[in-house]
């Protein structure tokens, strides 16, 4: 990360946060946060997806672009949607300065070593991919893991196709396929240990990464 954006990365640091009072979870604020923010998107090394890969130009001149402070206060409000929308369903939701990640446990969404979504499932995915219609101005970034069991081919095969089975999903219920990029990282990216069971239930996870649309990206 260069200076520039370290220092934006701090600034961000010390901005309020609260507690969301239905879900427990953290909720950070950010409508005060400038047109700087824009740049910052898809910077945090490996942790978020993101980035600028053609789609938020073309994303921006089919609904338009977000900036300065309007950036923040549109992520706020997509959060706080968001976090109303899947309390109580094993789906957590991250904020990491302007970026939104949603993240999916394995377990709950698909069966032992599947790739197609369990029907239980549907509603909290339903429920995703309403409010993403209703907030059209971000990139969706839907990244699959796996933990340590099995090769490292059969785990980036099936994170590739689980990340592809949300994104097809997601697309049946009105989300625009231009937003969307679907990868896998396999076994790659863990956030925890592979030596326990708990651990590797964390790891086995599909991650929704939202990034606004920005002007000039």
């Amino acid at each position: 990360m260069t200076r520039a954006l370290a220092f934006i990365a701090s600034a961000l640091a010390l901005t309020a946060c609260a507690t969301d009072p239905n879900t427990g979870q953290t909720i950070y604020g950010n409508t005060a946060r400038g047109a700087g923010i824009g740049a910052l998107a898809g910077a945090a090394a490996g942790v978020l997806a993101g980035g600028n890969d053609g789609r938020n130009a073309a994303v921006g001149a089919a609904v338009g672009a977000l900036a300065g402070g309007a950036i923040g206060v549109y992520m706020d409000k997509q959060e706080a949607e968001l976090r109303r929308r899947t309390a109580g369903t094993g789906i957590t939701v991250d904020r990491n300065g302007n970026q939104i990640e949603l993240r999916m446990p394995s377990d709950v969404t698909f069966a032992t070593n599947q790739a197609s979504i369990q029907s239980q499932f549907y509603d909290e995915l339903n429920s995703v991919a309403s409010t993403l219609v209703e907030y059209p101005q971000t990139t969706i970034d839907i990244v699959g893991h796996a933990d340590s069991d099995g090769t490292d081919a059969y785990n980036q095969d099936l994170s590739e196709r689980r990340a592809n089975s949300v994104k097809n999903y997601l697309a049946g219920r009105g989300v625009q396929t231009v937003r969307m990029l679907a990868s896998g990282r396999g076994e790659s990216q863990p956030i925890a240990s592979n030596s326990t069971p708990a651990g590797k239930q964390q790891n086995r996870r599909v991650q929704v990464v939202l990034t606004p649309v920005t002007q000039g990206s």
